[in-house]
């Protein structure tokens, strides 16, 4: 038996990675929530929001690297990030402008304007694809790895390696920066404030004198940098395609409704409920298993309940029974 090598094995194909998913997976789910919350619809077209500001994104990172500016062992989409979110910002701001305000103001019932968010979402996707391709675009320069397998090995004598990317590290901090400076923006400053007045009571919060117009555009700011930040992390922790962000909108919602629509708490907890069941789920434990058995008990089959293949109906999955049974969620959102 070797228990050691089996918890490196666990945190290097389980731990790891399902945390660094939860953090991308709750960021998106954030933005989620938050238009559920305040705008009081589901937008089916926040996973190729997250591709547009991925994209615009890559394509200041090219610009720079062209340019000769890099941050040393940081990737250079950090300088680009800010860029992608203002171009997000700006999409998102005409789009309700041009759309979504129009059945707004005919208070249109939120099945309609789910069925607007598809078609925007049909109009965002063939953009993302039109300007950058269909094909795996890698953005990601710097170090790679803040510890390496090899080195890890070399460090501690040990059979299994520990390998912790550049690009984990970099989502969990980045989760809990822009976690922490939302919650601090909604409980502490007097936009965000508003925000909460008008989320909670519509009515109430017009009749003190909340200007709606000024609290839907903060919603989609705050939106735009949730899911570009959100995007690239996801490229720089994977790589970008454009599909994969449609793909993602399944999770997405899953953690969103798993925590509670409605709920940023929710959200965050629901990310990383989805991340670790997917992964966890799509595990082969031969490896962990064959180093916990007495030498020739090693088991034969790949341990693995779902093939990886499968990993989104795992999401689906969790989805369906949180419909079924709490439908209001962990944090008890909004019902669906």
């Amino acid at each position: 038996m070797d228990p050691i090598n089996a918890i490196v094995a666990l945190l290097n194909f389980v731990v790891i990675p399902a945390t660094a998913y939860g953090a991308q997976l709750a960021i998106g789910a954030l933005g989620v929530t938050m238009i559920y919350g305040i705008l009081r619809f589901s937008n089916f077209a926040h996973g190729d929001t997250m591709a547009f500001g991925a994209m615009c994104t890559i394509l200041v990172t090219w610009l720079f690297q062209s340019w000769g500016l890099h941050l040393w062992v940081l990737p250079t989409a950090l300088l680009a990030l800010p860029f992608g979110i203002a171009a997000t910002a700006a999409l998102l701001i005409f789009t309700d402008r041009a759309v979504y305000r129009f059945y707004r103001r005919q208070k249109a019932a939120p099945v309609i304007l789910v069925i607007v968010s598809m078609g925007v979402m049909f109009v965002m996707n063939g953009l993302v694809r039109f300007i950058i391709g269909v094909e795996d675009q890698n953005f990601l320069d710097g170090e790679r790895f803040i510890i390496s397998a090899r080195t890890f090995k070399e460090m501690t004598g040990l059979d299994e390696g520990l390998a912790f990317k550049t690009s984990q590290g970099l989502t969990i901090v980045t989760a809990v920066v822009v976690v922490a400076a939302l919650f601090w923006f909604l409980n502490r400053t007097r936009t965000g404030k508003s925000m909460r007045a008008f989320s909670d009571n519509e009515d109430l919060a017009l009749l003190s004198g909340i200007n709606p117009e000024k609290v839907v555009t903060y919603t989609w700011i705050i939106v735009a940098g949730l899911a570009t930040i959100a995007g690239v992390l996801y490229g720089l922790d994977k790589s970008f395609k454009p599909f994969t962000y449609f793909q993602l909108l399944l999770p997405i919602f899953a953690a969103a409704i798993v925590g509670g629509l409605g709920s940023p708490i929710g959200a965050i907890a629901g990310g990383f409920v989805i991340a670790f069941s997917e992964i966890t789920v799509t595990y082969a434990f031969k490896k962990v298993l064959g180093y916990f058995a007495p030498g020739g008990w090693e088991p034969d089959s790949l341990m693995q309940l779902l093939s990886t293949d499968y990993k989104f109906a795992v999401s689906f999955a969790i989805l369906i029974i949180v419909l079924l049974f709490k439908p209001t969620g962990l944090f008890k959102g909004k019902s669906v």
